[in-house]
């Protein structure tokens, strides 16, 4: 892909002209010697941008980041290196061409072959067995996640369970083969290629001791942790005078980190401001033709640090539904909610004034959602870890929301989702959630 996106490349420059040549058409045989340059540079930036390890699960949009990221790397060493080169001076332009279409074609030719490894992994072709080890609500959900994604190639063959009253039992329409003691027997009879490892933190030396134990099987383990009973943020190791310290409170948005994702947010909803300021005027109307009541609504919310803010959004509610001073937590079909309110609920379109809470600091584009102040005191006491997920500026969308973790659903699932964004931050994952919310806009 990448030799044609050179060719390609070279007849769009001086081909088609897409832009005037000044200095006639140049020979192709030069660009043509690039080709087994770059079959050997391209490889080692694809290497260690890790687009040879083979993973199953991984969404077209990493796929397409990691691409990106890595002709972008090997095209400015490219680049870089043709500078030194006097006998022949290659055209810029063609070499920028060159580095989309490499993108475009290489990200197109591994998501055609992923979706047709997907197929053939759907239509029970290079399957793999699995065997989650513990059958409690988490190892339930691993069964159901890999049951929701044939395309990875996977299929849950039976559980693993030391609860008696599990045994002998099919859970959820999967079978459990026996108890941790049969571990080595039921891999053996029922050739599994993976052991999924589901289990509870309490039963941390069980895990241990069934790693050791699945190591001399020749097959993949893969330890699944839960997040809610079992997180700590990512450690980093200082220095006090030579006297190294482990900081247990270290996140991935720290430093400059921080302030490249501050810069993306003020830029980001400058755009966003922009490009929906006509809509503002039209909304406004809406809601007030609706009840003749306020168009905005402004309510105090907890966000970085635990720190109170003012949260603006257009009003979609009945102007009492919080007559009474409480918190009221907004369910589906909330009858509260109004009729031109639940449209904009839906396309996401009552948040728009948030992106001037963006501007101002109190929140960023990407983020946990911000709770009310009671609801945070509440969940802080019930859920562990709670108040991590403010350890990074609340959200307008968040990683919870693009995955269906809006409105009325499972708070301890969408603060196991707020706590994955908050230890694995990326620019990539804001681009990816940022992406997954227009999606889901635009359907």
């Amino acid at each position: 892909m990448t030799g044609l996106a050179l060719l390609f490349a070279f007849h769009l420059r001086f081909e088609f002209a897409l832009l005037p040549v000044t200095k006639g058409v140049p020979p192709i045989e030069p660009y043509l010697r690039l080709i087994p340059i770059a079959a050997c540079l391209w490889p080692v930036v694809f290497y260690f941008q890790g687009l040879y390890q083979r993973r199953r699960s991984r969404s077209r949009f990493d796929e397409f980041l990691r691409v990106l990221v890595a002709v972008s790397l090997a095209s400015i060493l490219l680049t870089a290196g043709l500078t030194f080169y006097r006998e022949f001076s290659y055209s810029r332009l063609a070499l920028a061409i060159f580095a989309v279409l490499d993108v475009f074609l290489v990200t197109t030719f591994r998501w055609t072959l992923a979706a047709v490894l997907g197929r053939i992994r759907g239509s029970r072709g290079n399957r793999q067995l699995v065997l989650v080890v513990g059958a409690g609500d988490l190892g339930q959900e691993v069964a159901e996640r890999l049951r929701g994604h044939v395309e990875y190639g996977y299929r849950v063959h039976g559980f693993l369970d030391d609860d008696p009253g599990k045994q002998q039992r099919s859970i959820k329409g999967i079978p459990v083969l026996g108890t941790t003691q049969d571990l080595e027997k039921v891999v053996a009879e029922h050739e599994i290629d993976l052991v999924m490892l589901a289990l509870p933190l309490a039963a941390h030396h069980k895990t241990v001791r069934l790693i050791r134990r699945a190591g001399q099987l020749l097959v993949e383990i893969t330890v699944v942790p839960n997040l809610l009973q079992y997180y700590v943020l990512r450690a980093g190791v200082e220095d006090l005078d030579g006297l190294p310290m482990i900081n247990l409170t270290q996140i991935p948005l720290q430093g400059w980190n921080q302030l490249v994702k501050r810069l993306f947010d003020i830029a980001g909803a400058l755009v966003a401001l922009l490009a929906t300021c006509w809509l503002f005027p039209i909304i406004a109307w809406l809601v007030r033709q609706e009840d003749k009541g306020p168009v905005f609504f402004s309510q105090i919310r907890t966000g970085l640090d635990g720190r109170s803010f003012r949260v603006f959004k257009f009003r979609t509610m009945r102007v009492d539904a919080e007559a009474d001073g409480r918190a009221h937590w907004t369910r589906n079909r909330d009858p509260r909610v109004t009729r031109i309110g639940g449209f904009l609920r839906r396309f996401y379109l009552d948040e728009l004034p948030q992106l001037i809470n963006v501007l101002r600091g109190d929140m960023s584009l990407i983020g946990p959602r911000p709770e009310q102040p009671e609801f945070v005191e509440r969940f802080r006491s019930r859920y562990p870890d709670y108040m991590a997920r403010h350890r990074v500026r609340s959200g307008v969308t968040g990683w919870a929301q693009v995955n269906g973790l809006r409105g009325d659903t499972s708070i301890r699932q969408r603060v196991a989702h707020d706590l994955y964004y908050v230890e694995n931050w990326s620019f990539g994952l804001d681009l990816k959630i940022l992406w997954m919310t227009l999606r889901e806009v635009l359907r």
